[in-house]
């Protein structure tokens, strides 16, 4: 699988310093292995974002750490709303 087009909503880009970018996975891509390389790219503020959000995987919520098979991740921070 070539790169996949990782997209950033609110906290997380205001975490990722971005709204895009294009991530290589190494090895399996896996949710498992984005937050791996997310949390250490960027840290605490990542961090806080991810143990709250979810990922939106070609347009399918997810939650789990499972294999990625689509083309676009978009990381999504808990929003509140009622």
């Amino acid at each position: 699988m070539s790169g996949i087009i990782v997209r950033y909503f609110a906290a997380a880009a205001d975490a990722a310093g971005r709204e895009e970018e294009l991530w290589e996975a190494p090895g399996d891509a896996t949710l498992s292995a984005l937050r791996d390389d997310l949390s250490a790219r960027y840290g605490d503020p990542m961090r806080r974002v991810l143990r709250s959000g979810s990922f939106l995987v070609d347009g399918t919520v997810r939650c789990d750490d499972g294999a990625v098979t689509g083309t676009t991740i978009d990381v999504l921070p808990a929003f509140a709303g009622g």
